[in-house]
């Protein structure tokens, strides 16, 4: 027994475009210099023209593997702190300071263990803010050393790195939780 021919796919003809004298309705149009490939004489004598539709896609500043490697290093502080750790990558407004004061306040109940790290590239800023808690842990000389090791990184082209190493120093200090 013979194999049947695979079916083909039911296609859908549409009415979009301009009116053409050449070609019948169903023919394919094999290379139409102004559509490209994709293109074909409908029933009323249009040009049917399939584009591909890419979505944009936002710039961001990660990719998948990087923002593992931010995950990763976020959670193991936590969980070897008992702190909560968080990084906030984007502009603060002219003083800076009060600005990771004001994402810090976000953190509600939990502010007073909380540890963020606020980067600004394009103000070329990094503050680091503590809560009454997590900062009996983390003094202001340890904030500062994490903070010269991540612009260490940032001069070098490495934000991930930066963050990755500013992290692991700060979970140093910080010692593990008390149980």
């Amino acid at each position: 027994m013979a194999a049947s021919p695979a079916a083909r796919p039911r296609e859908a003809h549409v009415a979009a475009g301009e009116v053409v004298l050449r070609g019948t309705p169903g023919d394919i149009v094999e290379e139409d210099v102004e559509h490209g490939r994709a293109a074909v004489v409908t029933a009323s004598g249009r040009v049917s023209v399939a584009q591909e539709r890419r979505p944009s896609t936002p710039e961001l500043p990660f990719t998948s593997v990087q923002l593992a490697r931010l995950d990763e290093a976020l959670t193991l502080s936590a969980r070897t702190t008992g702190l909560a750790f968080s990084v906030y990558l984007g502009d603060m407004a002219d003083d800076t300071r009060a600005t990771a004061e004001s994402l810090h306040a976000e953190s509600g109940e939990n502010a007073a263990g909380a540890v963020l790290v606020a980067v600004s590239p394009a103000q070329r800023k990094v503050e680091i803010v503590t809560g009454a808690d997590s900062s009996r842990r983390l003094p202001d000389r340890a904030c500062n050393l994490a903070v010269m090791s991540m612009v260490a990184s940032f001069k070098e082209g490495d934000l991930i790195g930066g963050l990755v190493s500013g992290l692991r120093m700060l979970t140093d200090q910080a010692g593990p939780a008390k149980r």
